[in-house]
């Protein structure tokens, strides 16, 4: 399942960065990204402040990109809008023309790698990827390494 690095590529890192337990809806098998920072959540409050951040270089780098409301502490929120703002602004670059679905064209000129791997997404087959199709893609690779 080589779609994994397509995936990545749509969102890896804010991903990883929303892996912050919170204490509503923390739970096992998120993976390396969530233990890590689960991790660096020494007081175990749900949030992740400068001085725990240190501990996760590239984290600690985009401090105060993620800390929007700029009260020291990056919060679930703040993770959660910071991925989705990512993942529309990627979107957006895939989506040239605008029209809410990747062609093939534009998936050869912005992202090769996705270009490579189009007609294993393409679910229906219809010549484009929409987000719901790459989402669905995202979630069988993820259960496929659950198991």
């Amino acid at each position: 399942m080589k779609y994994v690095a397509i995936l990545a590529a749509l969102g890896f890192a804010s991903a990883a960065v929303l892996a912050v337990a919170s204490p509503q809806g923390a739970g096992p098998g998120r993976g390396p990204a969530f233990d890590r920072l689960k991790a660096a959540d020494t007081n175990g409050d749900g949030m992740i402040s400068r001085e725990e951040a240190a501990a996760l270089p590239k984290l600690a780098k985009r401090f105060d990109q993620l800390d929007a409301n700029g009260d020291g502490q990056i919060s679930a929120d703040e993770l959660r809008a910071h991925r989705e703002q990512a993942r529309a602004d990627r979107w957006k670059k895939l989506d040239a023309d605008g029209d809410g679905r990747i062609s093939l064209a534009e998936a050869q000129a912005n992202a090769p790698r996705l270009a490579r791997h189009f007609a294993a997404l393409d679910g229906n087959q219809d010549g484009f990827l929409t987000s719901d199709e790459l989402k669905a893609a995202h979630q069988r690779h993820r259960g496929a390494q659950a198991k």
